[in-house]
């Protein structure tokens, strides 16, 4: 395995994280999942047994019920002491501020842990950026962390590019976790965002490498690229080592539902030259063109103006046409579908739509929206976690 420097913090971690996000599930044909508990322990402890030490969980994955499995899968033979544990806790958990400390007791009861190595404000937004200033939610991290609870203070990030740096240049954080992978270069936080990160001296761990997975099973269009090129890695390899590339990088997350897919990744992570600057200028350009062919297959012509917007029933159309432009140019609606479980979550997906038509009055692109949003829904309404 290979590891790298922790930011400023004094030691390393596995450069490959576990990601407790996807856990093997069971589905009992409701409209929720819940965790296979056997497997998700056989395949914690072997991560734990052969070289990972760095996992991310959170509050609410899997129904908040990861947290509590990984502390059981790492509460026997010592694994505990040899790993660092990050988990993250979201703005909509601590409605008020008293929930901010019960949630941390309640979530290392979970661990089964006395204290947790990184502990994240989770998915700050633009939008609710000024929210956690004004709740002074780092200063109640810091007690925490005065306290012996958290070893580390960080956040996860998922807006632009400029609220980003704002975040990064306001505090001395210990880490920082954004969603970097071949096809993101431009988007949230962004290369750039990488770079600031480097000169900051911040640990930075990337999630969605794979974006959802749709990077690891690519259309015959792409793998006709890879096919070509005169170095010969699967689509997974070549998605990773986008990412290893980057000396700034400490640890790059990926969640994984078999055992399978966790030997393949501990071995590509243990290749001797999955080291930073391991691209050619060759392989970048493979890389360059690969992210091209993805966005060259657009469904619906959706450019993202939001001149459609706002919607008076809160209908976020430029964000359903963009997943479901990602599904039908992955050829693969997982990742898609679930992040509109979120959109829905919050009322503000197609179902919402009451055909007012003020929407496609205003579209310079003439597109037929209502029908258009009929069409994304039916695709992406059906994840079921």
């Amino acid at each position: 395995m290979q590891y790298r420097k922790y930011g400023k913090l004094g030691y390393e971690v596995s450069l490959f994280g576990v990601g407790c996000m996807r856990l093997p599930k069971i589905f009992d044909g409701g409209d929720k999942a819940k965790v296979d508990r056997p497997k998700a322990y056989e395949l914690l402890r072997y991560a734990a047994d052969n070289g990972v030490t760095y996992f991310d969980t959170a509050w609410g994955y899997h129904h908040q019920t990861s947290e509590e499995v990984l502390g059981e899968a790492l509460a026997e033979g010592g694994r505990r002491a040899r790993v660092k544990i990050a988990t993250k806790q979201p703005l909509m958990a601590m409605p008020k501020q008293s929930d901010i400390r019960r949630n941390l007791e309640n979530t290392l009861k979970k661990l089964r842990t006395d204290y947790i190595d990184i502990y994240i404000i989770h998915n700050i937004q633009p939008g609710t950026w000024a929210t956690v200033k004004e709740r002074s939610l780092i200063a109640e991290w810091e007690k925490f962390k005065a306290e012996g609870l958290i070893k580390a203070i960080g956040f996860s990030y998922h807006g632009n590019a400029p609220c980003f740096n704002e975040i990064l240049a306001h505090y001395d954080w210990d880490m920082c976790q954004i969603q970097q992978n071949l096809m993101d270069v431009e988007l949230q936080a962004g290369e750039q965002g990488i770079i600031e990160a480097g000169k900051k001296g911040c640990a930075l761990v990337i999630m969605e490498p794979l974006r959802g997975g749709g990077l690891a099973a690519p259309t015959k269009a792409v793998q006709e690229l890879y096919n070509a090129h005169p170095v010969k890695r699967n689509a997974v390899d070549w998605a990773f080592r986008h990412l290893i590339d980057y000396p700034q990088v400490s640890c790059i997350l990926s969640g994984v539902s078999t055992l399978e897919q966790l030997k393949e990744n501990i071995a590509l992570f243990s290749a001797p030259d999955a080291v930073p600057n391991c691209l050619s200028a060759a392989d970048k350009e493979l890389i360059r063109k690969v992210r091209e062919r993805y966005q060259s297959v657009k469904s619906i012509p959706c450019t993202g103006c939001e001149y459609c917007l706002p919607c008076p029933n809160g209908v976020q159309i430029p964000s359903v046409f963009t997943l479901y432009n990602d599904g039908m140019s992955f050829e693969n609606f997982d990742q898609p579908s679930r992040a509109y479980m979120f959109t829905r979550a919050a009322k503000q997906d197609a179902s919402q739509c009451v055909e007012c038509g003020q929407c496609e009055e205003k579209c310079p692109q003439h597109i037929k929206i209502i029908d258009e949003l009929k069409t994304a829904h039916s695709k992406l309404k059906n994840w079921i976690e």
